[in-house]
């Protein structure tokens, strides 16, 4: 069954090599890496044809050619977010749409701290949208991902002749910045040397390429990201202390995901829709106790998390798992009390926890695999409905009249606020 969906994608056999080799590279920086895990689970059969249709697919839809004039404004990597999906309803994420809209249009430094997958890149090209250098470019450069030894010459270029294969000239990320943004992600993982020579640039916006001795002026703004203390780094002797109170200027902090928990429901229909039009596919809506039940998981990856997971409801149907728990590694000590030494939880606790965790999964499954209709879901279970009801309201998941007031709710305030 999910071979035919794909069936009509396949490609020719005759795809060279580097064909192959693109769809890999491009493989790993998208959501597909998340259907290994899909493919372990025993529930999801996906066998390598299908591999091959969904990698033929991405090379259609990504590689230059006659099918690069589908992707809309909202699948392009560098598109902006609209302000409803980006700030939702949230309080948490109002503070922060306040706080943006009276420093974008000012030339200061900015850094955006967070955990990983809180939208850090989408609120730094939020601001460049919406500041006066909107005109030039935004340029993004990843400090984790390219090596020190070559970031030096992506951040400032290099002349003709400057070192072994250097055969032309090159200008570099920050000179391409040059009336627009330079955003700076993940500048913790930044060489100590490197440090130093941004601290330069930032103190008269001025550098040299490499192997050049004139200097040159770039007018840009910058924005920094991190999902670690730089100030604990600071401290630790692992970032300079004058380059994190040059970038410290103004500082906003991404909420994490379990944070905004209202905005769930509005980000899941958003990354639905769009992976719709990417994948040219169509998919079920999801049901209000689907969103209710998705409002309430953990989501350690936040928004990223939550987009793998919406992409593999597209790709493969209500069988596939949106959200998929992570092992834990349990620590082997028992909780002592300090007052009286005895431990703070029995094994009569823990057996009556796992056992209630293993029957809320049990129950969640079926009830995915009968389409969330409950009276199938406990004539599965060869339970009473009225048992199944008390089941699902104590794990956790409303009924579904109150998820759509709830949503009712939700809709009145998006409309009264826009």
């Amino acid at each position: 069954m999910i071979f035919s969906r794909f069936r009509r994608w396949c490609f020719p056999p005759e795809l060279s090599k580097y064909h192959y080799l693109y769809a890999h590279e491009f493989c790993k920086q998208f959501i597909l890496c998340d259907l290994l895990a899909a493919r372990a689970n025993a529930r999801t059969l996906v066998d390598s044809d299908v591999w091959l249709a969904i990698c033929c697919y991405i090379l259609r839809v990504h590689m230059p050619g006659e099918n690069s004039n589908k992707l809309t404004s909202l699948e392009r990597p560098g598109a902006v977010l609209p302000d409803q999906v980006l700030f939702g309803h949230s309080q948490a994420m109002a503070e922060i749409q306040t706080r943006a809209e009276r420093i974008c249009r000012t030339n200061v430094p900015i850094l955006l701290f967070g955990e990983g997958g809180t939208g850090k890149e989408s609120l730094a090209r939020w601001i460049h949208s919406n500041s006066e250098y909107r005109a030039g470019e935004f340029v993004k450069v990843n400090c984790a991902a390219i090596p020190g030894t070559l970031l030096e010459s992506e951040l400032f270029g290099y002349e003709k002749g400057a070192f072994t294969g250097a055969n032309n000239v090159k200008p570099g990320r920050v000179e391409l910045a040059h009336r627009g943004t330079l955003f700076l992600d993940e500048i913790a993982d930044l060489d100590l040397n490197l440090q130093s020579k941004l601290l330069h640039f930032l103190q008269d916006g001025t550098f040299s390429r490499i192997g050049d001795q004139c200097e040159r002026k770039v007018d840009a703004r910058l924005i920094c990201a991190t999902n670690k203390d730089l100030e604990a780094e600071t401290n630790a002797g692992r970032f300079r202390q004058d380059l994190y109170y040059r970038i410290h200027v103004f500082r906003l902090k991404m909420p994490a995901l379990r944070e905004r928990r209202d905005d769930v429901p509005l980000l899941a229909e958003y990354f639905r829709k769009q992976f719709e039009r990417q994948f040219e596919m169509k998919a079920e809506a999801f049901a209000p106790e689907m969103l209710e039940y998705l409002k309430n998981l953990a989501w350690a990856g936040n928004i990223r998390e939550l987009s793998n997971g919406v992409a593999r409801y597209v790709l493969l149907g209500p069988e596939a798992a949106i959200h998929q728990e992570i092992p834990t590694r349990r620590s082997k000590r028992v909780v002592v009390d300090a007052g009286n030494g005895e431990p703070q939880v029995t094994l009569k606790r823990l057996s009556k926890d796992a056992i209630r965790e293993m029957e809320k999964n049990v129950i969640l499954e079926t009830l995915r695999a009968n389409q969330w209709n409950r009276r199938k879901t406990a004539q599965a279970l060869k339970i009473s409905y009225r048992a199944l009801i008390y089941k699902i309201q104590d794990a956790g998941l409303v009924s579904r009249r109150a998820s759509i007031q709830r949503a009712q709710t939700i809709v009145s305030i998006s409309i009264a606020r826009s």
